[in-house]
């Protein structure tokens, strides 16, 4: 009974024309209440099947929606989407659909479904608008516009126009953040005498104040709180973990640089490989104005990360690789000093692979693009 009275009005409209329809908000609001755990599934079952009745002139209110949706309810609405723009003898309503794309407030996978739907309908939008995309918000878009804008960098060079094409290649480098497009563009720049400094196009923190090793036995430290979790005092001494014979170690905190072309800070070299043990390391980043960021980096060890002194997340795993962008955690940055701190830890295991003790860490947008400090850290 309670199931009937859940979906009874949605019921009632599957009969009704959307155009005929208040409006979709009820059915999309279904929709974007499903959960993980399965939650909501059967009355957005209902939902979806009043969502595709609706015309192609809803396509824009569809996406819209996509906006606030959570990872789950974003795919069937891209099903409603895609049910809708597909029906035989569909008007596509191309403007408002440019609206939408043209509008960097909407969520990024809405924009690229506009995009691509805008495609079946002009198909001279690549060439027109791709090459604009190099600095836009969506990763995805700012991947294309990349790897079109290197294609005719390559074009011109086989020209012989070896000015035009750098002048290409130096647009390209703008909007590049994967990995595999910097390593390709840095490759070729060698050619053209030009060195693509990686830790600054990244944005990575390499200059570090380090302070360990403190206990980590028996993977016990995950959740105690030493003195760098209180208060971050750089001129501070503290007892850490005993040596062979038995001994704390004084630890202090020192400031160290990575000189790793990809920003890698190994901290295996200043505690010589300690097994079962913890390390801290703080930098500072100075901010022109508040703003939200993504802090990503990559560390094959278990971890906490503070930002101003607030706990923004943590993962205790060990030993499962590390590679760019392996983690990404939302904060805030506010105007003039931030201070960033990590808690890396290393376990026991005595094999090969697993005695990496490192981190690559990054500030940057939502989508990847650096967010680079209002000052240098000193020695950076």
């Amino acid at each position: 009974m309670k199931y009937w009275t859940i979906v009874a009005p949605l019921f009632a409209l599957m009969g009704v024309a959307p155009s005929l329809a208040a409006d979709l908000s009820e059915p999309l609001q279904r929709v974007k209440a499903i959960k993980k755990d399965g939650q909501g599934h059967a009355e957005a079952i209902v939902a979806m099947r009043v969502l595709e009745k609706a015309e192609a002139v809803d396509l824009p209110v569809l996406l819209s929606a996509m906006d606030d949706a959570n990872p789950l309810a974003l795919n069937w609405l891209r099903g409603a989407f895609e049910a809708v723009a597909s029906k035989p003898g569909a008007i596509l309503p191309q403007d408002a659909l440019m609206k939408f794309f043209e509008d960097e407030s909407h969520l990024p996978q809405a924009r690229r479904l506009a995009y691509d739907t805008l495609k079946t309908l002009d198909s001279g939008l690549e060439e027109r608008v791709i090459p604009t995309l190099l600095n836009d918000p969506s990763a995805e878009l700012r991947r294309d516009a990349v790897a079109y804008t290197m294609q005719q960098a390559e074009k011109l060079a086989a020209a012989g126009q070896k000015e035009l094409a750098l002048e290409k290649y130096g647009a390209a480098l703008t909007g590049a953040v994967d990995e595999d497009q910097l390593k390709e563009l840095a490759e070729v720049l060698k050619g053209f005498d030009q060195k693509v400094n990686l830790v600054e196009h990244y944005g990575f923190v390499t200059t570090w104040r380090v302070i360990g090793p403190f206990d980590n036995k028996d993977k016990k430290g995950f959740d105690v709180v030493n003195p760098p979790e209180k208060v971050i005092a750089f001129d501070q001494e503290y007892e850490g973990m005993a040596d062979t014979d038995g001994k704390p170690f004084q630890t202090k905190w020192v400031a160290l640089t990575s000189e790793d072309e990809m920003g890698v800070f190994d901290i295996n070299k200043l505690f010589a490989k300690h097994k079962g043990a913890t390390a801290y390391l703080a930098s500072e980043f100075e901010a022109a104005a508040a703003q939200s960021v993504e802090f990503r980096f990559g560390t094959s060890n278990a971890w906490k990360l503070w930002v101003n002194g607030e706990l923004l997340f943590s993962r205790e795993e060990y030993h499962r690789g590390m590679f760019l962008d392996q983690y990404s955690v939302r904060g805030q940055l506010k105007p003039g000093k931030n201070t960033i701190l990590m808690k890396v830890l290393q376990n026991e295991q005595e094999e090969s692979w697993a005695q990496d003790w490192s981190i690559q860490f990054r500030v940057c947008d939502y989508s990847g693009r650096a967010v680079k400090p209002a000052r240098p850290v000193a020695g950076q």
